[in-house]
């Protein structure tokens, strides 16, 4: 695929971005080359390789998986406008 001028402008009022005609002249051949290498890639014999999240093998640290109140009921309670018997107080919306 060849980018040209007028490719751009049309990707550029797709993307509502103001571009120059001197603008959209230098960034052709940018594009060209970008969708060069994209093409390249498609080339590539793949065969066999298993697809991967990361190029280093990556251990997820995991901790016990307990369950507690966060003891924070207090401090979170605070800060809210109006509270009672450690629950948010809202008012009612449905009549």
């Amino acid at each position: 695929m060849s980018v040209d001028i007028a490719t751009v402008k049309k990707i550029a009022s797709l993307a509502r971005i103001a571009i120059t005609e001197e603008e959209a002249a230098r960034i052709a051949p940018e594009l060209d080359n970008i969708m060069g290498w994209i093409e390249q890639l498609g080339e590539v014999d793949c065969t066999g390789v298993e697809p991967m999240t990361a190029v280093i093998p990556n251990h997820l640290r995991l901790r016990d998986d307990v369950v507690t109140d966060g003891g924070v009921r207090d401090a979170v309670l605070s800060n809210a406008p109006q509270a009672e018997h450690g629950f948010f107080t809202v008012p009612k919306v449905i009549e």
